[in-house]
C-alpha cells in the first residue's frame, strides 16, 4: 500500500524543530535524562536505575504499517494527532546514530514527553550519540495517549507510538526501519546477533570465523552471542551485535546498536551467565520491570511484574564486546529453535536454510505475546518486524547465502522430545566452538533426513539422537513435515525450489 495523503516532506516539516521550538528540550545528556526521570526511579543496591512500566511487552496486534496494511482515515488521523501533540506538549527530543557502517548508518530522532523521560533515558543508552547530521528516521512516542496504537510509515521514516510506555516499542520503532532500509539497498535485515571467533583449526592454525545467530527474543540469542566459549588467548571471541543486523550484498554484517544491549533478565544468573550478570549489576544498567524491593534489593529470578523483565546494559561493561559493531564477513549462520523434534545441531544446504528462514520455528516468549508464552510458533526469519512480502524476504535470503557461500545450521537450545533431554548452554557453546574450529564430523542421517554430527569433540552427541527421545518418531516427523509444507504453501511468491526442500 502507498502512504496516500501522507507525503514525506510535509509530515516531517510538521514536527517541531528541536533547535528552535520553545516546547522542546533538545539532546539533554544521559545524566540530565536520568534526573528528569527521577520521580519514576527506584535506585537499586548497585546504584542503577529501575523502572516499572504499565505495558510490559510489545503491542504487535496494535501495530500497522503502510506497506502491508490498508491505512484508513482514522490511521492517518492518529499519525496527525501525534505530530500535532509533539508541537504542543513539553517534549524531550533526542538524536542518536543507529549503525556505523558507511552504507548502514541512520540518524534517529525520538520525541517523548518530559514526564516520560525514563523512555528517552533508556533508549538513548542503546545507541551512539549523533554527530549533528539531519535525521533519517523519526518516532513520536506518547505513552499517555488514550488509545494504544502504533503506526509506521516506512518510506517517510516516521513511527508514532501511542498509548504504551514499554521501552521496547521505542527501540524497535527504529530497528524495524533499519531492516527495511537495508532491504531497499539490496541486503536483508536480520533479527540476529553477531560475533567473531578466533580459534585454532585442525592443523593448529589460528583462523577468524564470523558467526551470526537468528532467533526470537528470549531464545538464547544474547547468551550465545556474548558467550566467550571458555577460550583462552590466543583464541577468543568478540561480541559485535546482540539483536538486529543488516546483511549487506558484499557479505558484511552491519550492526545497529553501538552502546547497549536490551537483555532479558529472568533466569540471569551469576554462575550461568557471569558476564551478562556483571553488566546487569553495574551502576550503568537500566532495569525495566525487574523485581526490585523498596530498599533496592534486586531479584532477577522473580517475575513480580512480568516474565519479560529487561535490562539495558552497556557494551563497555562486557569483556566480550568488541569496540566495533560490524562483522566483516559472515561465515556461519545459526537458526536458533526450540522445536523438540530438532537435534542439537544440523547442517543445512542453501535450500534447507531458506526453509529454516521461512519456518522460523521456535517457542513463543513473554517478549512477544505473554498470553501464548511456551506455545510452538513460526515467525518468518524469526523476525516479527518484517515490512513487505515475507515470501520475497525468503527469496532474497536464499540468493544472498548462495552468493556469499555461507554455512548454515539449525541449533536447538531447548530440549528433545517430551522434555526428556535438555540441551543446555554448555552443549550449545561446545557446538558453536567446534563448528568454528571445523572439527565436527557430519553424517547424512536417513531417519531424521538431516545432516547431523557423527562426532563433536567434548560432547557425547550420540546421547542426543532425537529418535531415541520421541515416541513414534517417524509419525511425529511426518506430521511435522506436512505442517511445514502447508505453512510454506501460504507464501504465494516463495520460490518453488524452497518449498520443495522441506526437511
Amino acid at each position: 500500500m502507498s502512504e496516500t495523503g501522507t507525503e514525506s516532506r510535509p509530515l516531517v516539516r510538521q514536527l517541531p524543530d528541536p533547535t528552535t521550538a520553545s516546547n522542546v528540550r533538545y539532546n539533554p545528556s544521559l545524566e540530565e535524562l536520568r534526573e528528569l526521570a527521577d520521580p519514576d526511579e527506584t535506585t537499586t543496591e548497585f546504584g542503577s536505575a529501575s523502572y516499572v512500566s504499565e505495558v510490559r511487552s510489545r503491542s504487535a496486534d496494535r501495530t500497522k504499517n503502510t506497506v502491508d496494511d490498508e491505512f484508513t482515515d482514522r490511521d492517518h488521523e492518529l499519525v496527525d494527532d501525534a505530530i500535532d501533540l509533539a508541537g504542543e506538549r513539553e517534549m524531550l527530543c533526542v538524536d542518536r546514530l543507529m549503525g556505523r557502517h558507511p552504507d548502514a548508518t541512520f540518524c534517529c530522532r525520538l520525541f517523548v514527553p518530559v514526564e516520560h523521560a525514563r523512555i528517552a533515558y533508556a533508549w538513548a543508552s542503546l545507541f551512539d550519540p549523533s554527530d549533528g547530521r539531519d535525521p533519517d528516521l523519526y518516532t513520536v512516542h506518547l505513552p499517555d495517549y488514550d488509545e494504544t496504537e502504533i503506526r509506521v510509515l516506512p518510506d517517510t521514516g516516521v513511527t508514532t507510538v501511542l498509548g504504551t510506555d514499554y521501552i521496547g516499542e521505542a527501540k524497535k520503532s527504529f530497528l524495524r526501519l533499519f531492516m527495511y532500509r537495508i532491504k531497499q539497498q539490496g541486503g536483508l535485515g536480520l533479527h540476529a546477533g553477531s560475533k567473531r571467533a578466533r580459534v585454532r583449526d585442525d592443523d593448529g592454525e589460528l583462523q577468524t570465523v564470523g558467526q551470526v545467530f537468528m532467533g526470537l527474543s528470549a531464545t538464547g540469542k544474547s547468551t550465545l552471542t556474548s558467550h566467550g566459549c571458555w577460550l583462552e588467548e590466543p583464541e577468543g571471541t568478540a561480541m559485535l551485535q546482540d539483536d538486529v543486523c543488516g546483511l549487506l550484498s558484499d557479505g558484511t554484517v552491519a550492526g545497529s546498536e553501538g552502546e547497549g544491549l536490551f537483555i532479558k533478565t529472568i533466569g540471569l544468573g551469576e554462575d550461568e551467565q557471569p558476564e551478562l550478570y556483571e553488566a546487569a549489576t553495574a551502576e550503568s544498567a537500566i532495569l525495566e520491570n525487574v523485581a526490585v524491593d523498596d530498599d533496592g534489593t534486586v531479584h532477577f529470578d522473580e517475575d513480580r511484574y512480568t516474565a519479560n523483565s529487561r535490562a539495558i546494559v552497556q557494551r563497555d561493561e562486557l569483556e566480550s564486546a568488541a569496540d566495533e559493531i560490524d562483522l566483516g564477513r559472515m561465515d556461519q549462520l545459526f537458526f536458533i529453535t526450540r522445536n523438540p523434534l530438532m537435534p542439537p545441531v544440523a547442517k543445512l544446504n542453501e535450500e534447507q536454510a531458506a526453509v529454516a528462514f521461512m519456518l522460523g520455528e521456535s517457542i513463543e516468549t513473554s517478549a512477544g505475546d505473554p498470553a501464548r508464552a511456551g506455545e510452538s510458533i513460526r515467525v518468518v526469519g524469526t523476525n516479527p518486524f518484517i515490512i513487505g512480502s515475507e515470501g520475497e524476504e525468503g527469496n532474497i535470503f536464499h540468493e544472498l547465502i548462495d552468493l556469499l557461500d555461507i554455512d548454515c545450521y539449525v541449533i536447538n537450545t531447548g530440549y528433545l522430545g517430551e522434555q526428556s533431554k535438555d540441551i543446555g548452554v554448555t552443549e550449545s557453546v561446545t557446538i558453536l566452538t567446534e563448528a568454528a574450529r571445523g572439527t565436527i564430523e557430519w553424517t547424512d542421517d536417513e531417519r531424521t533426513n538431516l545432516t547431523i554430527p557423527d562426532s563433536i569433540p567434548g560432547l557425547d552427541i550420540e546421547d542426543y539422537y532425537v529418535p531415541d527421545h520421541v515416541d513414534d518418531y517417524e509419525g511425529a516427523l511426518a506430521d511435522l513435515r506436512a505442517e511445514r509444507r502447508d505453512y510454506l504453501a501460504e507464501f504465494d511468491d516463495l520460490r518453488q525450489e524452497i518449498e520443495d526442500a522441506v526437511y
